[in-house]
């Protein structure tokens, strides 16, 4: 009799707790466009360890994948440069405001990091009053490369294509800072908003109702709604006979016709007639002991 109580006891308390907890949120699965998110561009050349800049990203220079030794063979960016900080930047392009992201990249503190100099802090931050900054840190540096994968942050778009930057919190900065790899991003777009009512897009509408184009155009319907249905005397003196446009489709059928009249086959000997006019003039005065081949065997002219 008792473990039967303890065991509905049980399953009443799980029943609750079950209840209490909230839905898991959506997890976003729509790739979203990061510019060179791998850093490959421009390629560090050989022989070298660093470049200056990193092609569609503002702020940081590019370790080769030599130097950085990233476990999959990217390229990384540097959150420092000759022992100063420096912010990494970059735009989402392709996502609209409202949309949930989900940002993923790799971390390190790079070989340049003496060991002992522990973490190596730094920032990701995004637009957006409810968009805290993150705040991350590498592993522990020991004096060579040491990688590590998936870190994440999420927010919710506050603008369309929203800027995303990578900012060290390092005191004392070694040469590379912070090393940053293999960007990229997940979305959930927003739901399309509510089209347009018809009256939004009247181009009479406000301000322009006050214009000539429109007052006519407003007069036209007054005396149009005016009209019984049934009197096309009255119709026709608002909107008219339409002899413009008869006279306009008369024109156009014309010049259609007379567009189909127009000889275009030609004979042969004619035609090379006019396209020997003008060779046949510019080998006139050549003799026959002035060329190895006379001109009268160059082509058909």
């Amino acid at each position: 009799m008792l473990r039967k109580k303890r065991a509905r006891f049980l399953v009443l308390t799980l029943s609750s707790s079950l209840a209490l907890a909230g839905p898991a949120a959506a997890e976003d699965t729509e790739p979203a466009v990061v510019v060179n998110g791998t850093f490959s561009s421009p390629t560090v050349p050989d022989g070298k360890s660093w470049a200056a800049w990193i092609d569609g990203w503002s702020g940081a220079g590019v370790g080769s994948a030599a130097r950085v030794k990233h476990p999959r063979g990217y390229q990384a960016a540097s959150l420092g440069w000759d022992g100063t900080n420096v912010a990494l930047s970059s735009r989402l392009r392709g996502v609209r405001a409202g949309a949930t992201v989900t940002l993923s990249w790799d971390d390190g503190p790079g070989d340049c990091a003496a060991k002992g100099s522990g973490r190596l802090g730094y920032t990701v931050t995004v637009a957006g009053t409810s968009n805290p900054a993150g705040s991350f840190s590498t592993t522990e540096a020991t004096g060579a490369a040491s990688w590590f994968t998936g870190r994440t942050y999420s927010f919710t778009a506050a603008e369309d294509a929203p800027q995303v930057t990578f900012d060290s919190t390092v005191a004392k900065v070694p040469n590379c800072g912070p090393m940053i790899a293999n960007v990229m991003a997940k979305q959930t777009a927003p739901p399309l908003s509510t089209p347009a009512k018809p009256g939004d897009n009247d181009p009479c509408a406000g301000e322009a109702a006050g214009s000539p184009a429109c007052k006519d155009v407003a007069g036209g319907k007054e005396r149009i709604d005016a009209c019984p249905p049934t009197s096309r005397e009255c119709l026709g003196s608002v909107a008219g006979d339409g002899k413009a446009e008869k006279d306009g489709i008369a024109k156009e059928t014309q010049a259609v016709a007379d567009f189909g009249k127009v000889a275009r086959d030609e004979p042969p000997n004619a035609a090379a007639n006019e396209l020997c006019a003008l060779p046949n003039a510019l080998t006139a005065s050549v003799g026959p002991g002035d060329a190895v081949v006379p001109p009268s065997e160059w082509w058909f002219c």
